[in-house]
């Protein structure tokens, strides 16, 4: 049974309803389901990243967010295809870092970092539609982890050297296949449909059903939701109209060049120009330049 009233989408309701205080049980719901913890929000605020890029603002949406052990959770939603995502998830967290410690201070006061990444466009080449990459040593001769010494972690209070560095999440929503088979699972269902089948009870999502229905918006509301779903769906659709224009573009010039290849090809062999325009379709005028530029090269050899 899906669920009752018609649901608003994460990234809307993450950058503007779920910013106050008593609205932080669905994302605590969220991201306690992700990283398997009991997360408790301090605060909620938009990235400087975020506004410094004004002119993507429906494209994508990424938040911090500060948990009561003082780390830093990175929230990211894009919408459309970004072939350098990869680094630029690198640059949002080495900004991050940056950005959350003052010049001069001791190096144990770098921030643990969080970066999750709601994908709706195929990342990569997987199986799986929800990643995590953390960072740790491995010794080249005998493959053993290095630990932390028993001061290290008094002195971190971390258990083991991953834990200092950020980690990723990579959740690539499009390649979800609708059937929950846990509490991550759901809240995946949810990204991916903006429903909530009644049956669901994973964390924060009893939460999401009372919080993120369109009818509770105010009419001002409703009608900024519904642009921001024109614009994203406008955005997506432009750049897949460039991507195919390019893709066309690029089989039309492949054409030209096979029909090239061909012609200087039958000219080597000593085809009549006739035979040669038959063979390629291509003018008598291109067919002449090509066997000028073609006797150039052979008068320079």
């Amino acid at each position: 049974m899906k669920t009752k009233g018609k649901l608003i989408r994460f990234d809307w309701a993450i950058k503007r309803l779920l910013r106050n205080k008593a609205d932080h049980t669905v994302l605590e719901g969220f991201l306690s389901v992700l990283l398997d913890d009991d997360i408790k929000i301090i605060s909620v605020k938009e990235s400087e990243g975020n506004q410094e890029h004004s002119a993507d603002k429906f494209n994508r949406v990424d938040i911090f967010v500060e948990n009561a052990k003082g780390e830093l959770l990175i929230i990211e939603i894009q919408n459309s295809e970004e072939v350098d995502y990869y680094l630029r998830m690198l640059y949002g967290v080495s900004k991050a870092i940056t950005e959350h410690i003052s010049i001069g201070n001791d190096y144990y006061k770098v921030r643990k970092i969080y970066h999750i990444n709601i994908l709706y466009f195929r990342m990569g080449d997987g199986s799986d539609y929800v990643y995590h990459g953390s960072t740790e040593y491995r010794g080249i001769h005998n493959n053993t982890v290095l630990q932390l010494t028993e001061k290290e972690r008094d002195f971190f209070a971390k258990e083991n050297v991953k834990d200092l560095y950020p980690e990723f999440y990579i959740l690539c929503v499009k390649d979800f296949d609708n059937v929950a088979k846990n509490s991550l699972d759901e809240w995946i269902y949810y990204l991916k449909n903006t429903e909530i089948p009644e049956s669901f009870t994973a964390r924060g999502l009893k939460e999401a059903r009372e919080k993120l229905l369109f009818d509770n918006m105010s009419e001002k509301e409703k009608s900024a939701y519904l642009h921001y779903l024109d614009q994203t769906r406008y955005e997506r659709n432009s750049i897949r109209t460039s991507y195919d224009k390019g893709k066309f573009e690029g089989k039309a010039e492949g054409k030209i060049e096979g029909k090239i290849e061909t012609a200087l090809k039958a000219i080597e062999m000593g085809l009549q120009i006739d035979d040669i325009i038959k063979l390629t379709g291509l003018s008598q005028e291109r067919i002449l330049e090509l066997m000028n530029k073609q006797k150039q090269i052979s008068d320079n050899v």
